[in-house]
């Protein structure tokens, strides 16, 4: 079944994660989108991802929404309308990589991101992280720890959302170790210096790839 794991992080916080085997086709079949999200969907030039937006809305389904509760505000950030199993506002965050997508549903603000853990981005890790916190590791640890601090970059972004906010110069991961599942980060932006408390984990595709799910909570 495509819904690849449910992670109750706590009795408000949900993370959904879909992996995505089916074609457009069947995807497309299998949701009803409102008429932006239509358009949204017919002006992506790129198959996969308009299979990893139809998961999405799979994954919404999942977790007792559809995407008439799913709106987006003027820069970009997703929103979920109340449902009948909660009357209170809802945070959610969205994240899709090649294979998988993921939601993460909560009561407090959320970020979450899903990557493919590739080579390439320790050529780009002095762009977005301290690579001193790579030293002494095997080039596969440092690809998976890399990998896991763009996640916490991306995902501290997504809470706050602001223009003008830079990986590097802002926002900063503390020491941590794979071993740890869970990482903390600060945000220095605005003259204010603001507490993010990182989860992580690694997931295991079947096909000697390896994906990276983190997500960040607002301390």
């Amino acid at each position: 079944m495509p819904l690849h794991k449910i992670i109750t992080h706590d009795s408000a916080t949900k993370i959904y994660i879909w992996k995505i085997e089916e074609s457009f086709e069947d995807l497309f079949d299998e949701v009803v989108l409102n008429d932006i999200n239509l358009i949204r969907l017919n002006t992506m030039k790129s198959e996969m991802h308009q299979r990893g937006f139809l998961s999405v809305r799979k994954l919404l389904q999942e977790a007792g929404y559809s995407d008439a509760d799913l709106h987006y505000d003027q820069d970009g950030k997703p929103h979920l309308k109340p449902n009948s199993q909660n009357i209170e506002p809802v945070e959610i965050s969205i994240s899709h990589s090649f294979e998988f997508s993921t939601i993460a549903i909560s009561d407090k603000p959320i970020g979450i991101d899903i990557e493919l853990a590739k080579e390439k981005v320790l050529k780009i890790a002095s762009r977005f992280m301290d690579v001193s916190h790579l030293k002494d590791l095997s080039e596969e640890e440092q690809i998976r720890k890399a990998t896991v601090v763009w996640g916490i970059k991306e995902s501290v972004f997504k809470i706050k959302n602001e223009k003008g906010i830079s990986f590097p110069d802002h926002i900063f991961e503390n020491t941590f170790l794979l071993s740890d599942k869970k990482a903390t980060a600060q945000l220095s932006f605005n003259n204010l210096i603001e507490s993010f408390d990182i989860f992580f984990e690694e997931i295991d595709s079947n096909n000697s790839q390896n994906y990276t799910l983190v997500y960040a909570f607002e301390n």
